[in-house]
């Protein structure tokens, strides 16, 4: 039994698919089914059932390969281990990234820490959050950025900011004539809103403390994207709730239509998720360094806010 074959027969359980399993591995399939089947042989044991689509593990090896993940994970602290001890921050690093959050945020983000640590290899991936969490479980990913708590207890959570919600207004708006907004203003049938799915629309449903149900629009239209939520307010009326993060890049036309609601301003709290046991403890710890002076001061400070449930 080698460290391969165990990472082999992960990749098989995690995409259930012999073929996209040696996809990932950069290996030939049948090269990933004699491995696999080598192994089997050498503990006297099926371990998946391969008369089934997708492949599923059987009950032993469903055992075997949780131990497999464990024996893995505590693998790659040797090197890691080695790498602190050099005093050296390189490597690749696998950061899941909620798509409300990351074309304001990652592209600043990206450039300076690309800068200051030219030895390190940044994969990033725009996933919704439930995405995010399963990622994280199957180890495909070292980090996510997204909006907590996520009240998961196989996952840790380290609050990095809050992120205040604003409001984006139509010109003809009757709201345009209000300095600031509390919650009761925004009748939900102006209101533009992303798809289902998205922690941000339940937010948002929790800012407006209103249903689904009394939404009485004569079409909805179904998006995954903030920059549409604009479009829309822009071109049909009504209004958007924003993270206040989107508005960096507004003109001076846009932020005249933009709202503040009256303290407490309803907010997100932005986090770094990682597993329990996570690795790569140094680039995710200077992951979080660059997060922060990316942000702008308004909202560097961890003291809590009014947090909304994500669900």
């Amino acid at each position: 039994m080698t460290i391969v074959q165990l990472e082999y027969i992960v990749a098989v359980d995690t995409y259930r698919s012999f073929g996209t399993a040696a996809e990932k591995c950069f290996i030939t399939q049948p090269t990933m089914s004699m491995q696999v089947q080598k192994l089997e042989e050498e503990l006297g044991v099926i371990l998946f059932d391969r008369g089934k689509q997708p492949v599923v593990p059987t009950e032993i090896g469903t055992e075997i390969i949780e131990q497999a993940r464990i024996i893995l994970k505590e693998s790659y602290k040797v090197k890691e281990l080695i790498r602190n001890r050099k005093g050296k921050i390189e490597g690749e690093l696998k950061i899941g990234i909620i798509p409300t959050m990351a074309p304001y945020l990652m592209p600043k983000v990206i450039s300076a820490f690309m800068n200051k640590f030219p030895g390190v290899q940044l994969l990033i991936w725009e996933y919704t959050t439930d995405q995010i969490i399963h990622e994280l479980k199957n180890g495909l990913l070292d980090c996510g950025i997204l909006s907590t708590p996520v009240d998961d207890k196989s996952l840790h959570e380290n609050p990095l900011f809050y992120e205040s919600f604003v409001a984006y207004l139509s010109k003809s708006s009757p709201l345009i004539k209000k300095r600031n907004l509390v919650p009761k203003d925004i009748d939900l049938n102006d209101l533009w809103l992303l798809n289902d799915g998205h922690c941000m629309r339940n937010q948002i449903l929790n800012i407006c403390n209103r249903e689904k149900s009394t939404m009485l629009k004569p079409f909805e239209y179904n998006t995954d994207s903030v920059e549409s939520l604009k479009r829309m307010v822009d071109m049909n009326n009504g209004i958007t709730l924003l993270p206040e993060l989107s508005t960096a890049d507004f003109s001076v036309k846009q932020l005249d239509r933009v709202r503040y609601f009256k303290s407490p301003e309803p907010s997100r709290e932005i986090s770094i998720v990682t597993h329990r046991n996570f690795l790569k403890k140094k680039l995710i710890s200077a992951l979080e360094q660059e997060i922060i002076a990316a942000i702008p001061k308004r909202m560097q400070s961890k003291k809590k806010k009014e947090i909304l449930d994500i669900y």
